[in-house]
């Protein structure tokens, strides 16, 4: 276990070759498995499971029972709630495992994804301060800032970097809707392919 001032509980499972960054805490029960990266400032719950192959960026924090799974990259400032489920195989057998079935997820910097969603691989692309909703399965790519909520979930509307839903339209500008915060007042681009795609 590479790197400095860390904490890991003394039930959690390190393995030899696993890459830990600094000030990374990691609790109870914990497994990580030789080849897994995590970055520094992470916060990883009890009962976890980061995989050979896995990756967790910096400042990221997993909550307690989810296993990320080779083929899932997550990136700086992520959130992942409570029990999320990743997969990495679209037709799992018992019996059957190989390179070549592995899927890839990817969750872009600042996305959080809500207690019990589960996110279906495939070569998934969670954007940018995107937002899961709790108990959502998600089934394709969601955009950034995209609020998606429901089972196969659906884009709803979109969030600020804050994470408060993004209600005012203020402008537009080349191939791109302006929305306003109305909790910070910061002031979002959001694509208008993307923006014609929410659904009520």
């Amino acid at each position: 276990m590479k790197g400095k001032k860390k904490f890991s509980h003394k039930t959690a499972i390190i393995e030899e070759g696993a890459k830990i960054g600094e000030n990374t805490k990691i609790w109870h029960h914990t497994h990580v498995r030789e080849g897994g990266k995590i970055g520094s400032n992470c916060n990883i719950g009890k009962n976890c499971y980061i995989d050979k192959g896995a990756i967790v960026g910096n400042n990221v924090k997993i909550q307690n029972n989810v296993s990320v799974w080779h083929g899932v990259v997550i990136e700086d400032d992520v959130f992942v709630g409570p029990n999320v489920v990743f997969t990495n195989d679209l037709y799992p057998r018992a019996f059957i495992w190989d390179k070549e079935r592995l899927q890839k997820t990817l969750i872009k910097k600042g996305a959080s994804l809500g207690a019990n969603s589960t996110i279906i691989c495939g070569n998934r692309v969670i954007g940018e301060y995107a937002l899961v909703g709790a108990g959502a399965v998600v089934t394709k790519d969601v955009p950034p800032h995209g609020l998606v909520i429901g089972n196969p979930a659906r884009l709803v509307g979109f969030v600020c970097k804050c994470g408060y839903p993004l209600k005012e339209k203020i402008g537009e500008e080349d191939h791109f809707v302006i929305m306003k915060c109305d909790h910070c007042n910061s002031t979002i681009k959001i694509n208008k392919e993307d923006f014609g795609k929410v659904r009520k």
